[in-house]
């Protein structure tokens, strides 16, 4: 069944309004009868059946509810540094399917693109109807947020304190991922991916002060869209996600 995310509670009666609508009546042509996955904004799932068909609204009769165990026992919040092309659309859409709960956008020093204000708005629009999409896709029971574009320091002030920094640094270090999530166990990870041009000397020792565990993944440069997506999967794996 198709999955949708609505904006109220689980109810007896639910409205679909604006481009899902749209998407339920001309795209996808359902009718009166059928049957769809609705999840609420608590994380909540049931079955439902549709009631009443407009271009603009949906009408919708919940039947059953659904227990669903969808979402990784580990909070991982993906901090990309900003890549060239279209390739954060890749690195988001993939990041969700993998499981993560947040994506930080981050403009470094070696980042090539430089997005003006109006340009920073489109794109972290665009990347968040990628995650919407995703997350349709692979069942999940949230929509992970793609944060607006910013720095280093404007992301380490608003950081909880409870989520431990890992950083994937294709510089020289001895510690592997593995090893630094054994010694600094966690309930939630940040995992820090530098751009094409890798981080700056003064953007490591940022992350330094930060008391970031710097790891390397291993003795092969990988692309920062393969470093990000195995980055993201080793952690999940580790926490006995994704089969581990």
């Amino acid at each position: 069944m198709r999955r949708f995310f609505i904006a109220t509670p689980l109810a007896a009666e639910m409205f679909i309004h604006g481009q899902d609508a749209h998407h339920i009546c001309r795209v996808l042509r359902l009718q009166v009868g059928d049957k769809i996955i609705v999840v609420a904004p608590d994380g909540l799932a049931g079955t439902a059946v549709i009631e009443e068909l407009a271009s603009e609204q949906v009408k919708l009769l919940l039947q059953d509810g659904i227990v669903e165990q969808k979402e990784a026992p580990v909070n991982v919040y993906l901090a990309q540094g900003l890549p060239k092309s279209d390739k954060m659309d890749y690195i988001v859409q993939k990041a969700v399917e993998l499981g993560v709960k947040a994506v930080y956008p981050i403009q470094m020093e070696h980042s090539v693109v430089q997005y003006d204000p109006a340009k920073k708005l489109s794109r972290r629009d665009r990347w968040q109807k990628l995650s919407v999409e995703a997350a349709k896709q692979c069942g999940r029971t949230i929509v992970p947020t793609v944060e607006p574009i910013q720095g280093l320091a404007d992301l380490f002030a608003n950081l909880p304190s409870d989520v431990a920094i890992i950083m994937l640094y294709e510089g020289r270090t001895s510690q592997g991922l593995k090893q630094a999530l054994m010694e600094k166990p966690a309930a939630s990870y940040l995992l820090l991916v530098g751009p094409e041009g890798g981080f700056s000397a003064k953007e490591v020792a940022q992350c330094q002060e930060q008391g970031a565990s710097i790891v390397t993944l291993g003795p092969r440069i990988l692309r920062t869209e393969t470093a990000s997506l195995a980055g993201v999967a080793m952690i999940m794996y580790e926490y006995g996600d994704l089969g581990g």
